[in-house]
């Protein structure tokens, strides 16, 4: 499986695709904390209102990093699909958050 593969979804089934095997629950977890300039950049986006575009960044790479995590994860499986994906976070302390993505890795195979 590749980093960016196209076989993911947040539901169990892949249209024009039938599963073959399934090789159970994989994930990737990321914990991230923001750095104290991150904070300071943040803290000054925040005096102006909307969106805080350092924490976005943030949340978005903690984000694709725990995907990928997953995608290898099912790769090392053999599988070629990962379905049912979804996402959780839990603040472990603070400015400390875990990001986990997770999903049942299968493999698929094109119906004809």
């Amino acid at each position: 499986m590749t980093q960016t593969h196209p076989l993911t979804t947040t539901t169990f089934e892949l249209p024009g695709y039938r599963v073959v095997k399934s090789f159970g629950v994989v994930r990737g977890i990321i914990v991230r904390s923001r750095s104290i300039v991150g904070n300071i950049g943040a803290g000054l986006q925040s005096l102006f209102g909307g969106n805080i575009s350092l924490y976005t960044s943030l949340c978005e790479r903690t984000r694709e990093d725990a995907f990928n995590e997953m995608i290898a994860h099912a790769g090392q499986l053999g599988a070629n699909a990962v379905v049912g994906v979804r996402f959780d976070a839990t603040e472990i302390s603070a400015g400390i958050t875990e990001v986990l993505c997770y999903g049942t890795a299968v493999y698929v195979e094109r119906q004809p």
